[in-house]
């Protein structure tokens, strides 16, 4: 891959979610420190409750936390990892979409899912059931917005009656639109029309090449389609371990493989983000532990590493 800025992998950085109690204005200033070190991204859990050892757990609301970050800083990118549509009307997800957007300028990528933390759905009063075919309608609503501005549409869970969208997002056809699944049936109702999939760390193993088996194999689903692979970016979540890190917290979160963060030295770590790099990622995601504003500028260090020209 070309050492150039245009073509290199992006490199973002998960804030906390319930790792610790984050005042609100701390939080602002760990995504201004990582737009300042030069991360090209930051993302927000779209989560309600974890139910964890310390006790119940909630993260701040994901839209109105990537309002304020967009409105306190310039040039990163920003978004939910992932929002899931189980927690909005569709077409409200789509208005705050659309809002943040123009709040960011152009900044916002909407990771979208159905969701799978059980607790919070009960605890919030949101239907559990059918979710990937709730997400289907919601999807179709959403996407339609964010593109062509409107939509009429009633299916089994949601209605929408002649729904326009204004104002609209800055972007000529919207935000970018990212599904943060590796799931056959997530997949086939959302590869036709999304700009890049997700995966998370604990699906692929957290190595390059499990990574890399997911990608052929969603490769292989692009090509069935009939859409173009470079057409539909490749990126992961990337779990990393610096110095005090004692294991994230996370809720009851069933994970496919057993996994071992990646560790070391910035230029270690650099080297490491590398074989992600060749093994076809456009974007990672790094989710930190712990995740400190420390952490986040010592990772400056590591983006340097990464960025810089080798021989």
């Amino acid at each position: 891959m070309a050492e150039n800025s245009k073509t290199r992998m992006k490199i973002g950085v998960q804030l906390p979610e319930v790792e610790w109690e984050v005042p609100f204005p701390e939080l602002i200033e760990m995504a201004q420190a990582a737009e300042t070190v030069g991360f090209d991204s930051v993302w927000c859990g779209d989560h309600l409750i974890y139910d964890l050892p310390v006790g119940a757990r909630g993260p701040w609301e994901a839209w109105t936390t990537l309002a304020a970050i967009a409105a306190s800083t310039t040039t990163i990118e920003l978004g939910p990892l992932v929002a899931s549509t189980s927690f909005h009307a569709p077409a409200m997800l789509a208005k705050q979409a659309a809002t943040v957007d123009a709040i960011s300028a152009g900044r916002l990528i909407v990771g979208l899912g159905a969701g799978w933390n059980r607790r919070e759905y009960e605890a919030f009063g949101f239907p559990y059931d059918r979710r990937v075919s709730r997400f289907a309608e919601a999807f179709t609503i959403i996407r339609a917005l964010l593109s062509d501005g409107a939509i009429d549409f009633h299916g089994d869970y949601y209605d929408v009656d002649h729904c326009v969208l204004h104002p609209r997002s800055p972007r000529p056809g919207g935000p970018p639109l990212m599904i943060g699944s590796i799931g056959e049936r997530m997949l086939g109702i959302a590869l036709p029309y999304v700009d890049s999939w997700n995966m998370w760390w604990s699906h692929y193993g957290n190595s390059a090449a499990g990574f890399a088996t997911e990608k052929a194999r969603v490769d292989s689903l692009l090509g069935a389609i009939g859409r173009p692979l470079d057409a539909v970016e490749a990126t992961a979540a990337v779990l990393v371990r610096l110095e005090g890190g004692a294991g994230r917290q996370m809720g009851d979160y069933d994970g496919d493989l057993a996994v071992e963060p990646l560790v070391g030295s910035a230029g270690e770590l650099a080297d490491q983000l590398r074989e992600w790099e060749t093994a076809g990622a456009a974007h990672v995601q790094l989710c930190v532990d712990p995740i400190t504003r420390a952490s986040i500028e010592f990772l400056g260090d590591v983006l340097t590493e990464f960025r810089r020209p080798r021989p």
